[in-house]
């Protein structure tokens, strides 16, 4: 058993409560896979971050679920850097993140975090039919064919008609391994729809949306700055946001509003990266005792 200081962050809000929580485990990426996602599930926190040291960047962060390691994930990219900031751990306005996507640049911009995701990858789109049955929706309540889009990490970015389409959506769990089928994935694998409409919740937002969760993960995500990112260049691409910079909102429906600024890096038909800009919020801090191995 070792002991390890943690940040417990609420990400993409400026306030207690609010955006998505996440548990930063500085020093803590040297630790086996079964000990991370345990720790996950015993947060009841959607994703956790381990920090380490990196050769080619400020620092190494190690992204988990509650089943498994991912490459890379928006909220808690913004909870390590604020904790790291709350710790004297960030000199200057910049750094630079290892991850299992590649190299993120983060900017320090007052408090809020600005990060630029990688270039934008569109995978095949998913018929209609089978993204509405996932979702427990008819099929004219989706408005664009349905793609799976990447800046770190693979979401199928479904746009919605309405507010009233979008607090109906259900999880069908048997409907959704089809669509994990279709896209190439086991179970339901990373499939879940990310579901936007084109009106914030509030007046301050151009979008606002959902991320329904399957198990084990909780059963909806409050704020998801990756599938943000993701989403946010699919609209780019189809003409959909006129915008070159918006406001995405997430969670208000949860009792955790979330708000981030999104930006384009490059024009539309040949984006070169997606900024998410956003706050931390330092809910509680502490040291954890994490075993070698759960065995």
């Amino acid at each position: 058993m070792s002991w390890f200081d943690f940040d417990w962050v609420d990400a993409f809000s400026d306030r207690a409560f609010g955006g998505n929580g996440c548990a930063v485990v500085h020093g803590g990426a040297e630790l086996p896979e079964d000990v991370c996602t345990a720790y996950v599930r015993e947060t009841s926190l959607v994703e956790c971050t381990f920090t380490g040291p990196s050769d080619v960047a400020e620092i190494r962060v190690r992204y988990f679920l509650a089943s498994k390691e991912i490459p890379f994930a928006g909220h808690p990219t913004i909870a390590t850097v604020a904790a790291m900031r709350s710790r004297g751990l960030v000199e200057g306005d910049a750094l630079t993140l290892e991850t299992g996507a590649g190299i993120v640049s983060i900017r320090l911009n007052g408090d809020e975090i600005e990060m630029t995701q990688v270039a934008p990858k569109f995978g095949n789109p998913v018929p209609v039919d089978l993204v509405a049955a996932a979702i427990s929706l008819p099929e004219d309540a989706i408005i664009s064919l349905p793609q799976f889009v990447s800046t770190g990490l693979p979401f199928c970015i479904t746009v919605l008609r309405d507010h009233e389409a979008l607090r109906a959506a259900q999880l069908d769990l048997e409907a959704l391994r089809k669509v994990a089928a279709k896209a190439g994935f086991s179970g339901t694998d990373m499939a879940e729809p990310f579901l936007v409409t084109m009106k914030g919740a509030t007046n301050a937002g151009d979008t606002f949306s959902r991320l329904l969760m399957a198990p084990p993960s909780p059963p909806e995500d409050p704020f998801t700055g990756s599938a943000t990112g993701s989403m946010a260049a699919y609209l780019w691409k189809y003409g959909l946001m006129p915008k070159d910079s918006f406001i995405a909102e997430q969670g208000h429906d949860m009792g955790r509003p979330g708000q981030a600024v999104v930006t384009r890096v490059g024009p539309p038909d040949a984006m070169t990266g997606i900024k998410v800009a956003g706050r931390g919020h330092v809910l509680m801090r502490g040291q954890v005792d994490l075993p070698e191995t759960t065995q």
